[in-house]
């Protein structure tokens, strides 16, 4: 593997250290997140090119596609030599692409082996359990569904356990249960919900992996940002992923890509620097 110095340097993720810029795959699917890629030869470009650049740290899921990413994944990067893959369970799809909850105990368990076959191991690196809404957190006990993932993690099939799309006491739920090396929830300039949470986190050494960092299928819309990034002579959504970088040292950028030259733009942009004013003039735009 070829290393490079990325952006934000790297962070812990319980034994595991992964860069800060890292990932999402979750673009490599078709249209909606469903059926293959448009260019499949562009899909596997992509994967491949992320050792390169030095990127380790890959966020998946099996029902991305579903199936698509992960065997995409195991094709263009088997056996994962110095990367970490992060997926996640607690939905799947049905045969028009709806997206569907699956989160008893039993449900759960299925979806861990099923990435395991997919992406061809017998451990995975960290799982995520998806609870909530569509978009935000939905008050209430996750305790059986952690409970199902912590069973498998002393069985040896997980290595590290996270939670997404929960609230702080969520958080604190799980981590009553089994260790939480990692939090994925709704996050970006504009929907800062999770402030005080990715403030205590960091006081913990737990990352946090912002997903729609861009505003996913609606982007990011201010004329803060879009005068920001004409001062800078850069892009609006180069200048959220940058900001979204300096919010704080535990926050993991896992924003993603089916092109090959776009993932070079990104790590381009994770890596401007923003002077305390701007930053602060964009802090503005969530408040």
């Amino acid at each position: 593997m070829t290393q490079t110095t990325l952006p934000g340097g790297t962070y812990p993720m319980g034994d595991l250290t992964v860069t800060r810029t890292g990932y999402g795959a979750m673009q490599l699917a078709g249209p909606g997140v469903f059926g293959p890629p448009k260019d499949r030869d562009e899909a596997l470009a992509v994967l491949r090119a992320l050792p390169e650049i030095g990127i380790t740290h890959i966020d998946t899921a099996d029902f991305y596609g579903p199936h698509i990413t992960n065997e995409l994944i195991r094709e263009a990067l088997h056996p994962y030599d110095g990367l970490t893959v992060v997926t996640k369970v607690g939905a799947v799809r049905d045969e028009t692409g709806g997206w569907l909850q699956h989160r008893e105990p039993e449900q759960l368990k299925q979806q861990v082996h099923d990435n395991l076959r997919r992406l061809g191991v017998d451990t995975l690196d960290v799982v995520n359990l998806r609870v909530g809404g569509e978009h935000s957190p939905v008050p209430g006990s996750i305790e059986d569904k952690f409970t199902a993932l912590a069973q498998l993690q002393a069985e040896g099939k997980i290595r590290h356990l996270g939670v997404s799309t929960v609230t702080a006491g969520q958080v604190a739920q799980a981590q009553g249960i089994a260790p939480v090396v990692t939090v994925q929830n709704l996050y970006n300039l504009a929907h800062r919900e999770d402030d005080a949470l990715i403030e205590s986190l960091a006081v913990q050494g737990i990352s946090y992996a912002p997903y729609f960092p861009l505003g996913g299928f609606s982007p990011l819309q201010s004329d803060t940002l879009s005068a920001v990034a004409q001062r800078l002579g850069t892009r609006p959504m180069a200048v959220a992923l940058a900001w979204l970088l300096q919010r704080s040292p535990n926050i993991l950028l896992i924003p993603g890509t089916s092109s090959v030259a776009h993932l070079h733009e990104n790590v381009a942009a994770a890596g401007i620097s923003l002077d305390a004013a701007t930053v602060a003039e964009l802090d503005a735009i969530g408040i």
